[in-house]
């Protein structure tokens, strides 16, 4: 999964899509989360520092990255074609 190239992000979770002119807030780990997907890097890695960070368990990560993914895709923040590899 591929964030677009022009998505706007900040450290403080702002997301801002410049195609459709759309903004969104996120806390710190949807930041955290956007900015390693900026730089290419994969789920497993993603969620590995994650479960290193934060006290959550592998199984509610793997519900709320379901959720996160979804909510990524109905804002039409993802890369066409880019929905199921990570």
């Amino acid at each position: 999964m591929k964030l677009k190239k022009n998505i706007a992000t900040s450290e403080s979770g702002f997301i801002f899509n410049p195609a459709t002119g759309d903004s969104f807030s996120g806390n710190a780990i949807a930041s955290y989360i956007l900015l390693a997907m900026k730089n290419g890097d994969t789920e497993a890695a993603i969620k590995q520092n994650i479960l290193q960070k934060y006290e959550v368990s592998p199984e509610q990560l793997d519900r709320d990255w379901d959720d996160w993914t979804v909510q990524l895709k109905e804002a039409n923040l993802l890369e066409s074609g880019t929905y199921d590899s990570i």
